[in-house]
C-alpha cells in the first residue's frame, strides 16, 4: 500500500528533529505554513517577537553543505519567510532579518533560515547570536547586496 503522505518520498533523516517536522510527524510542533518544499515554524528560543524558521523538506545539513546549484533555493526560502511575516502582520520589511548560522553555531543539522522581525527588537542577551555578517550568522540580506555568491563565500563553500 503507498503512503498518502506526499512528503514521504523526499529525503529523511530519522535522527533529525526538523526532517520529522517538515515530513508532518510530529503532532506537537505548530507549523505556520508549508507548502511542497517549505515548512515554517515558531523557534522555540525566540531573540524577537517574531523568530521564525524556514526549512527545507529535502535533509540539507547546513550552509556549508550548499553549491551553486542552491542559490534559487536560497533564494525562495527568503521569499517564504517573508511572506511568513506578512501573513503574521509585518509588514515593515526594512526592519526584518534573515540569515543562517553556520557550524559550528548551529543547533539542529537541518538548515533552516532564521526570520526575526522587528530585528530592532532583537533581545540584547541575544544579539551576538544575530549579527550581520559575522562568521556566526549569514545574512541574506547581505548576500543579496553582493551577490549570491557573497553568501556562499561566507559559509566556506567550495564549488567544484
Amino acid at each position: 500500500m503507498r503512503n498518502k503522505n506526499k512528503y514521504v518520498e523526499r529525503e529523511f533523516d530519522e535522527l533529525c528533529i526538523f526532517c520529522h517536522f517538515a515530513h508532518n510527524r510530529d503532532e506537537e510542533t505548530t507549523i505556520l505554513k508549508q507548502d511542497e518544499e517549505f515548512v515554517c515554524f515558531r523557534d522555540i528560543d525566540p531573540a524577537a517577537s517574531h523568530h521564525y524558521l524556514v526549512i527545507p523538506r529535502d535533509h540539507i545539513v547546513s550552509c556549508k553543505s550548499l553549491n551553486r546549484s542552491h542559490i534559487d533555493l536560497v533564494e525562495r526560502m527568503a521569499k517564504f519567510g517573508k511572506e511568513v511575516l506578512l501573513d503574521q502582520g509585518i509588514t515593515d520589511m526594512k526592519n526584518v532579518r534573515l540569515g543562517f548560522h553556520q557550524p559550528p553555531f548551529i543547533s539542529v543539522g537541518h538548515l533552516h533560515l532564521h526570520v526575526l522581525a522587528p530585528a530592532s527588537q532583537i533581545s540584547t542577551h541575544m544579539q551576538h547570536k544575530f549579527t550581520p555578517g559575522t562568521d556566526r550568522f549569514i545574512t541574506v540580506r547581505l548576500a543579496n547586496k553582493f551577490s549570491s555568491y557573497f553568501f556562499f563565500y561566507h559559509c566556506n563553500v567550495f564549488f567544484t
